[in-house]
């Protein structure tokens, strides 16, 4: 009877032990992504002659929000897996000077020219975005992962992958837009 209790009061003083300890705390947190195809921005300005881009034309944007919990974190890279008719497209961009935030967010696209490739001639529709994922990953190490459709975890690891047809926003016509909205993009040097 006394071993019973003795071993009660040891399990009690344990529980109570392991309820006491804080949650490790979780510095980066990926929290959504949102997919739009968006029409090339207009600008005008002088000095040269002006051409129209076809308004018909549609950039796929890819826009992931993610939650940092450190003051101030000097390097975070984002690797994007996007299932387009088929096809996995990767990119990666890496943002630098990164503040404590619930709403950070980074922002890759795909040239219409690349899309019209990948559907063979057939109309960009929504239904030819089959599934983006995501990773966050700091100093090599990966901090999360999210995928806009449900899907296994890292359903793209067996896939063919694609690389160089992922662009960062500096790599586009919309560099000179929204600076306030998104992280920092690092330079090549």
């Amino acid at each position: 009877m006394k071993r019973i209790l003795i071993c009660a009061i040891i399990a009690s003083a344990m529980a109570t032990t392991a309820m006491a300890q804080p949650r490790a705390a979780v510095d980066f947190q990926l929290q959504r992504i949102t997919t739009n195809f968006i029409s090339s921005p207009q600008f005008t300005y002088t000095g040269a002659e002006q051409y129209q881009a076809d308004q018909r034309e549609r950039w796929l944007e890819m826009e992931v929000t993610f939650a940092s919990a450190p003051e101030f974190t000097d390097e975070l890279t984002l690797k994007y897996f996007i299932l387009f008719n088929g096809r996995l497209l990767t990119g990666e961009v890496t943002h630098v000077n990164i503040a404590a935030a619930r709403d950070n967010r980074s922002v890759m696209y795909v040239t219409p020219k690349t899309l019209q490739r990948l559907m063979l001639g057939r109309t960009i529709t929504n239904a030819a975005l089959q599934n983006v994922a995501v990773q966050l990953m700091q100093q090599g190490a990966l901090k999360d992962e999210l995928s806009l459709n449900r899907a296994a975890p890292q359903w793209y690891a067996t896939l063919p992958q694609v690389a160089g047809l992922v662009l960062n926003k500096n790599e586009t016509p919309f560099a000179p837009l929204y600076w306030d909205r998104y992280c920092q993009i690092k330079t090549a040097r």
